[in-house]
């Protein structure tokens, strides 16, 4: 199971002071350092803090897998089909939100994404969708050519004791038939070092997909203590 290590919020707190540091782009390099088989970056239409000189330079930087969250818009195709990263997740976006608040809407929005599905793949970029665990939204992913889809994991994240139990049965339910579906899996949103053990142990995941809680701890012990110590969870958790 490979970790990926979400870097948006390095480029926030650099965005707060209008800075050159701390700069999202050593962050990768550190994140690597410590154990993370790939780099995640969202750039956003606002780009509230990755950039796309962040982008341009993580694409030369990055050595392992280069994964560009974005919205399935018009400019974030280009973007994207000019960089190459290695994968393009699609999300949902709303320029008020503070951090992605859900999974996509595809029963609204599938001709939209199967569209921009289409145009990513036709420039070889494999393409994931951020969904809720939801056995209709993984049918509809199946249905966009997408090649994974993403697990959404944050009501499981937030869910405190019998609630969790029944959230993350939800996860685990929503990957088995993605898999079925013969979609590759992945999961994120929310984990943290006291909950990411519970979806780290579900078997057949690919990747977890984790940015605040290793940011938020690498201000305290460094980005590549902070990665070690999530890969030594998820290696714990028995995947």
């Amino acid at each position: 199971m490979i970790l990926g290590v979400n870097i948006d919020h390095v480029a926030t707190v650099r965005e707060a002071r209008k800075t050159v540091e701390p700069d999202p782009v050593a962050a990768a390099f550190l994140a690597t350092l410590g154990g993370a088989e790939g780099i995640t970056c969202h750039l956003r239409e606002d780009r509230r803090h990755i950039n796309d000189r962040d982008l341009d330079l993580l694409r030369r930087t990055v050595s392992s897998e280069l994964n560009l969250e974005m919205a399935a818009t018009a400019e974030m195709v280009r973007i994207a089909r000019k960089v190459k990263p290695d994968m393009v997740t699609l999300v949902p976006e709303k320029r008020q939100e503070l951090t992605t608040e859900g999974g996509l809407n595809l029963k609204e929005s599938g001709k939209l994404i199967r569209r921009a599905v289409g145009k990513l793949r036709s420039a070889e970029i494999a393409v994931s969708l951020f969904i809720n665990p939801d056995k209709d939204d993984i049918l509809r992913a199946v249905d966009t050519g997408a090649d994974s889809v993403e697990i959404h994991t944050g009501r499981y994240a937030n869910a405190m004791g019998p609630r969790r139990t029944r959230e993350l049965q939800r996860v685990i339910t929503a990957v088995e038939e993605a898999i079925r579906s013969g979609l590759s899996v992945n999961a994120g949103h929310g984990l943290d070092y006291h909950n990411v053990q519970g979806v780290a142990a579900i078997p057949g995941l690919r990747g977890l997909y984790i940015g605040h809680s290793i940011v938020s701890r690498a201000v305290l012990v460094g980005m590549t203590e902070a990665v070690r110590e999530m890969r030594r969870l998820i290696r714990e958790a028995g995947v």
